[in-house]
């Protein structure tokens, strides 16, 4: 019991994963600073930005269905936090003794999603209630992608649906981006992170340059650090879970080390460049280049997964 604890609140979960989020969100903005020519924020910056709306009041709307629009950040967080003992754990080589949890990891992986969805309902506020309505259209779209994408890597795999053993058939055989199929699988799981994490160009429900902040408007102090704490944890689970059903995993032995952490930090740099080099896509747009083009790139690779390519 007092294990499960640990792994939920300090390694792999709450402590570290809200700590290694921070850095990979200041690695982020870094990035996006270069790109658009400026300076950027110093390192700590982020974590200074969740301190300072802890320190926040926590306005509450009158119309909000106040225990309901409360409790959707703290799940949002759980889930994220969750999600990252289920993948970081066999990802650093601990075995946590679950055959199936490549399966619990892809519910896991909606948890904060659909807490801010209730959270934006909840709130009674109109403009975040379309927030909420793109996000679920969202959703719709590019969890089938994602699903697919599993499809194929348990199928590459030997049909196991376990973290672990995908991990040592990579490590035995080879990383899984290394074939035809497997670099198909790339391309499709990015774009299903990139709208997981609501970055351009699927940042449709929180637009600020057109819904002041959509799905997040009404959330203040305690509310919204707790968002953006989520936020943190998604930025490193999301791009580890990638690494490792389709680079391998982590290793933790001599060169390997740098390695790892190169492979991690790529993952997080396609992410922010995309980001900054593509205009927002509009909800039906996104649905479509989901349903039909990520759609059909996952199928192909299954097909040629069947094959052996």
């Amino acid at each position: 019991m007092a294990g499960h604890i640990f792994y939920f609140l300090i390694f792999p979960g709450l402590l570290f994963a809200g700590v290694g989020g921070g850095l990979l969100s200041w690695f982020d903005r870094k990035i996006t600073a270069r790109v658009q020519f400026r300076v950027g924020p110093p390192l700590l910056q982020p974590f200074y930005d969740f301190v300072k709306l802890m320190a926040k009041e926590t306005i509450i709307p009158s119309n909000a269905a106040k225990t309901v629009f409360l409790l959707a950040p703290i799940l949002a967080v759980a889930g994220a936090c969750l999600s990252s003992v289920f993948i970081l754990l066999p990802g650093f080589g601990i075995s946590s003794g679950f055959r199936g949890d490549l399966v619990v990891v892809f519910y896991l992986l909606m948890v904060p999603s659909l807490a801010y969805i209730i959270g934006a309902l909840a709130s009674g506020n109109p403009i975040a209630n379309l927030g909420a309505s793109r996000e679920m259209k969202l959703i719709i779209g590019y969890e089938l992608s994602l699903l697919l994408v599993l499809a194929a890597i348990i199928l590459k795999a030997g049909n196991t649906i376990s973290l672990n053993e995908i991990i040592a058939v990579q490590q035995q055989q080879g990383a899984f981006i290394g074939s035809i199929s497997g670099m198909l699988l790339f391309i499709v799981s990015m774009m299903c992170v990139q709208a997981k994490l609501a970055f351009v160009p699927f940042d449709i429900a929180d637009a600020e340059t057109e819904i002041a902040g959509g799905i997040f408007l009404e959330f203040s102090g305690f509310t919204l650090a707790m968002v953006k704490l989520a936020k943190y944890i998604m930025l490193l689970v999301l791009p580890s879970f990638v690494v490792v059903i389709l680079l391998g995993g982590f290793r933790f032995e001599g060169i390997h080390i740098l390695w790892s952490v190169l492979k991690l930090l790529g993952v997080v740099l396609l992410i922010t460049l995309v980001r900054n080099t593509n205009p927002r896509l509009t909800i039906g747009q996104s649905m479509r280049f989901f349903f039909i083009w990520m759609n059909l790139f996952a199928i192909i690779a299954i097909v040629l997964a069947y094959f052996g390519y």
